[in-house]
């Protein structure tokens, strides 16, 4: 496979003195997700966990819901003219039952590092129906102090990015703080992919008892992404877009936007923040 880091020479400037030196990247290569022998989507992503990234895909996409609808992942073999298996191409196969999407030309997808899936038809069709409706009984609570700490416990657990600087991270944390899990990808929208999808093959969707702390800013598809797992609390280190906070209002989901230190914004789902009794000015 591929690895996640990659060498480069560079020129460095620093106050008038030129210098070479090799620098340490972050790979991106390409990743083909085909569903049961068709192509579906392919997404620039750092290689790594890649079965992980298509089954989070195909969550997030209303394919898979639980470990029973997944059969087997594998990697392509003789993805290239010669024969040779470049670990770019991976293969879901869903078990007996489980509806797939119609694939056609349309329905193709090309997703980007940037922007994360693109090319829908409409945004009725990015609306995708969750088989996990958030429901998290009790109520999760959490404090603003909890959440405060969230952002340096990520950046904390962000191995690749101590020597890139690179990567998008998303990290999963229960209702007490503690770090479950945390991904690291050139695309935001893959860390997700990957975290959801690694719960998935271990059986724990729903995760309804969990936050999700993204170290960007909080689109409609990381939003979407994060109800479909379940997933009642979203935070960010940046904003949200309008589209994120309204599928947040509208699913009940907790979206909490620029978490930097002891400052937040609340922006749906603000029942869950257990906030002091003074508090709240409008």
């Amino acid at each position: 496979m591929g690895r996640v880091t990659e060498r480069r020479k560079v020129i460095r400037i620093r106050d008038g003195a030129v210098s070479t030196r090799p620098d340490t990247l972050v790979a991106e290569e390409p990743l083909e997700i085909r569903l049961n022998g068709k192509p579906l989507a392919i997404t620039m992503r750092t290689p790594g966990d890649d079965f992980a990234l298509a089954a989070g895909f195909l969550v997030s996409e209303g394919v898979l819901a639980s470990a029973p609808d997944l059969r087997n992942i594998v990697y392509c073999a003789g993805a290239t003219a010669d024969g040779s298996n470049t670990y770019n191409v991976v293969d879901v196969t869903t078990a007996p039952g489980v509806a797939v999407p119609d694939i056609t030309l349309e329905r193709n997808v090309y997703t980007t590092s940037s922007c994360g899936l693109c090319g829908k038809a409409s945004l009725d069709a990015v609306r995708t129906t969750t088989r996990h409706p958030i429901a998290d009984t009790p109520p999760l609570r959490v404090t603003p102090e909890l959440l405060s700490e969230l952002p340096d416990r990520l950046r904390a657990a962000q191995r690749v990015f101590d020597r890139t600087g690179g990567l998008h991270a998303a990290a999963l944390f229960d209702e007490h703080g503690e770090l479950l899990d945390v991904r690291e990808d050139v695309g935001r929208h893959n860390a997700v992919d990957k975290l959801v999808g690694r719960a998935l093959q271990s059986g724990d969707l729903p995760l309804s008892r969990t936050v999700l702390m993204v170290s960007g800013r909080a689109s409609f598809e990381l939003a979407q992404k994060a109800v479909m797992a379940g997933i009642p609390v979203l935070a960010a280190v940046s904003a949200p877009s309008s589209l994120a906070v309204d599928l947040a209002a509208e699913t009940g989901m907790t979206l909490v936007g620029f978490l930097r230190g002891s400052s937040m914004n609340v922006y749906a789902g603000e029942e869950r923040i257990a906030l002091r009794a003074a508090a709240v000015r409008a």
